[in-house]
């Protein structure tokens, strides 16, 4: 005869084996590579176009949006300059702007639906500003009218920026139809449709034409000419 504890484990047995085990729902595909590489059609002789500016992303052509995480980057500013000067972020996201001069710096945008102005502050510290829309923004320093920099927040996980010879690539990229956007400080915005199955999409080559593109002043932040550039005193 069994011992009490052993026939309860042997039935105990027989109870689950008699259970059937649900089928696993079908793992979702990983999403495969999208990529290309963008090249730079300009005037000779002229300042040479920054290919790494531009910026990549993707999203889908039905309109529709979905989730996105938002991040905390940053854009510092050395030497009189906004380091990087353009930078992609997921809309919601933060963009912390720390001082690392050895003089006060004023970050602002007065760009229609997000304008924000951080005020005077110096080095060693940080002020941050959000980016609840998508769009560009284009960002400024109220005392050194050369600094400017672009936020460029988009709705879509599948970003990037170009590399220095141009490449890009989006990983993980969902099976769907989705429109490619390529945006450059200097040139027109590019779109074209993309599908993506179950196999890499790749030569998604691009040449973009800046040689349209001349240098414009901006306002300060109250809307007035900056003073001469003698004047300006850090």
């Amino acid at each position: 005869m069994w011992g009490d504890g052993v026939r309860w484990t042997w039935l105990a047995a027989l109870m689950v084996s008699a259970v059937s085990v649900p089928a696993q729902p079908p793992r979702a595909p990983d999403g495969v590579a999208v990529s290309g590489r963008i090249t730079i059609l300009e005037n000779p002789g002229k300042v040479a176009t920054d290919v790494g500016s531009t910026v990549i992303f993707l999203v889908p052509a039905d309109g529709r949006k979905g989730e996105v995480a938002a991040t905390d980057v940053q854009i510092a500013m050395q030497s009189k300059q906004f380091v990087p000067r353009v930078r992609v972020v997921t809309i919601g996201s933060r963009v912390n702007f720390p001082n690392q001069d050895p003089f006060r710096h004023n970050v602002f945008s007065n760009t229609p639906g997000a304008t924000f102005d951080l005020g005077l502050y110096p080095r060693g510290t940080s002020r941050a500003a959000a980016f609840r829309r998508a769009g560009v923004y284009p960002i400024f320093c109220n005392i050194h009218s050369r600094m400017s920099a672009f936020v460029v927040a988009v709705p879509t996980s599948h970003y990037t920026q170009a590399q220095a010879d141009g490449s890009w690539i989006l990983e993980g990229v969902p099976p769907g139809d989705y429109v490619l956007h390529i945006w450059h400080e200097r040139a027109p915005e590019r779109t074209r449709e993309v599908v993506v199955a179950g196999d890499p999409v790749q030569s998604l080559d691009e040449q973009l034409d800046v040689r349209g593109w001349h240098p414009m002043s901006h306002k300060n932040k109250f809307g007035r000419e900056y003073p001469p550039i003698e004047r300006d005193r850090y």
